[in-house]
Parts: C-alpha cells; structure tokens; sequence
C-alpha cells in the first residue's frame, strides 16, 4: 500500500467501512470514520458470517471470493481470534425433492474444495450433526470454508485503525457526501458537523440505493430483512457452519450458537416506520429446526437476536468503486460482506489512494447501472 496525506471520510462502520479506513490510516491517509450509531450495530452485527465461495455464481465474483477467504485466512494467522474466526468446512444439504448434486459438479468443476457425504459418513467429517436430519441422498461438505464473528474482527479492526491515527466518530446520525461541481468534497454528518476530504467511501450497508438515488445515481436494491438469533451457552461439538433446508447455523464465541434462515425472514413484519416486529413463534420454531440438525437433538434458549435489513444489491453482485459523474465518491454494496470484508476494504483503500483501479473489481462497478444526473 502506497504512503498518503490524503484527506478521507468512511461513512458506515460495519465490517466494510472498519476495513476500507484501516487501510487507509496504515497508509498515512488522514481518516474520519463516521458511523450513524455505534460500530457494527447494523448489518455486521447480525449476519450469519460464513465465509464462502458455495454454488454457481459469475467466474469474476467466485474469484473475488476466494480472494478473499484468503485475506480471512491470513488475518487468522496473524491475529488470532481462536473463538472468533475458524475454519472447519461447511456441511449443506436439499429439501426433499431437490438436489445438489449438480451443485457439487459445478464446485469440483471450478476447483473448489467439496466432498459428497453419505447421511452415514457426515458424523466423522462433521461432528454434531443428527445424520437422521440429512438428506437421503447425502450433502455436499466443503472442508476450506468457516466463520468469522464479525463484531470481534471489526474490533480489532478498528483498533488499528486508531492506532494508525484514524479518527472514529460515533452517533453522528445520517452522514450526506457533499458534492460541489461534480466532486465530492467532504461529508456532512446528521449533527451539522462538514468534514471536508479529498475522498469520500459510502460503507453504509442496505442504505447505500438510498444515498446515491439523493444523487442522481442508480443502483438497484434487493435488500431483504434479516433475523439473526443468538442462543444461551450450549454442550454441542459442532464446528462446521451448516446450511440446511430449514436452518443455517454455526458455533460463536462463548459456546453459543447462531441461526438465521430465508422463511424466518420472511416472517419478520417490517413496520411503516422502517422499524421491525419478530413474532415468538418465528423465534421458537428456528430454535426447534436448529436443535433437530444436532445431535442429541438439545434444548436451544435463545439469548437474543438482531433484526434489521440486509444489504442485497439488485443483480446479487457486488458494487465497489468510484460513482461515475461524481469524482472522489466511492462506494462499497454488497450481500457477501462478511467473505469480501477485508480484500473490499484492502482494495478500495489502494483505488482511493492511487486513482489505479483493480482488476478483481472491475466487473463490479456502480456505472453498470447507469450514470449520476
């Protein structure tokens, strides 16, 4: 990364804008870091954080994914976080009446690491898990893929960042880019407060359609509400990530567990006022869908949970980079936040800092969708 005096401003600090600013202020930029409310409180703070490249997707992103289980992997080297980032494989398997055997065709077609597992044979690959609960025709178990708890790695994150000088402020309610003559020229957050920058990076999650339609620019939204719940301490070996028809679930720090899945989500009722209403059935019937995979099928207490919207970009892909029509605005939107974390954060901050774009995020740029007005 090339040394800078530049002047930056990092609106959203979730996992995308903790990352971009690190790198940032480790090259020498002069970085605020600006956040609505407090750090991780959005979508990085309820996201199921499994890192993955699983299933067809376009060649450019599969790769961009890799890449970026690989900064994972590094990170975990140097860092640590032995309860917070582990890499013991991912176990999925169909509904009935579906397969994946064509999706296990195409992963060993592409070179990625998947074994097809017998309901006999998933207890030695992947500890438990009820084989009773497996699909007949077997799942499909990818040994490189694992998770991260994000709220821990953005800590870290962020420490380094103000170690490095990064200026973090918190609360600061809805912070605007400020355009002047086709450039942005700074930011001004929700208090009045302008802090002007030769570069602004909107990280603002499932905000960023909102933000850039305020200028003239088109990005389309397919954001979803997402439902993470979080379980009291629990005897379980499990240490995959698991994917199933009904419930997607992991470890967590603590001896917890984590869960989400699509029809929870799709029971949460979101209010006029943007706010969100999660039933005690949704909770209870995802609690007894995760305790079914186990083995020895425990009794789940839930903990808490976080409910929110999640950020989806309208053709699925990720939106990284400068916004055409709007010189020093850059912007980073995508589903995938957890996996593209650190290598967005890495190299958007290059971008920013030398004008040179990156060829692993080429395909992925905002002017695929039109120009600023």
């Amino acid at each position: 990364m090339p040394t800078s005096t530049a002047r930056v401003v990092v609106v959203g600090a979730g996992v995308l804008g903790v990352s971009t600013a690190a790198h940032l202020a480790r090259a020498g930029a002069s970085v605020d870091l600006v956040t609505e409310a407090g750090v991780a409180s959005g979508a990085s703070g309820r996201s199921l954080s499994w890192l993955n490249s699983a299933g067809a997707r376009s060649e450019a992103y599969h790769l961009l994914r890799t890449v970026g289980i690989d900064r994972w992997r590094t990170f975990a080297a140097r860092t640590g976080l032995p309860e917070g980032l582990r890499f013991d494989g991912g176990l999925t398997w169909a509904a009935p009446g579906e397969s994946h055997r064509d999706r296990h065709a195409h992963e060993l077609a592409v070179g990625y690491d998947s074994v097809w597992l017998s309901p006999q044979e998933v207890a030695a690959w992947t500890p438990g898990v009820d084989p009773a609960a497996v699909a007949a025709e077997g799942a499909v178990f990818n040994p490189g893929e694992g998770w991260v708890d994000l709220p821990t790695a953005v800590g870290v994150l962020l420490q380094r960042f103000e170690a490095a000088g990064g200026r973090l402020r918190t609360g600061a309610g809805r912070a605007r880019p400020v355009v002047e003559g086709g450039r942005a020229t700074g930011v001004v957050t929700g208090s009045g407060e302008s802090l002007p920058a030769d570069a602004v990076v909107l990280a603002t999650g499932p905000r960023v359609p909102r933000d850039l339609a305020e200028l003239g620019v088109v990005v389309p939204d397919g954001s979803t509400a997402a439902l993470l719940l979080r379980t009291r301490p629990v005897d379980v070996p499990l240490r995959a990530v698991l994917n199933t028809p009904r419930v997607a679930l992991r470890p967590a720090p603590g001896g917890t567990l984590v869960l989400d899945s699509a029809w929870s989500e799709r029971e949460v009722v979101v209010r006029g006022d943007g706010g969100h209403e999660v039933r005690a059935s949704t909770l209870e019937g995802l609690l007894a869908e995760a305790s079914r995979v186990l083995a020895g099928n425990p009794a789940l207490e839930l903990d808490g949970y976080g409910v929110g919207p999640k950020p989806i970009p309208g053709d699925g892909e990720p939106v990284v980079g400068p916004v055409d029509g709007v010189d020093g605005l850059h912007v980073l939107f995508t589903h995938s936040g957890a996996t593209l974390g650190l290598v967005l954060g890495e190299l958007t901050a290059r971008e920013v800092l030398t004008g040179r774009p990156h060829p692993l995020l080429a395909p992925f740029r905002p002017g695929r969708f039109g120009t600023a007005a």
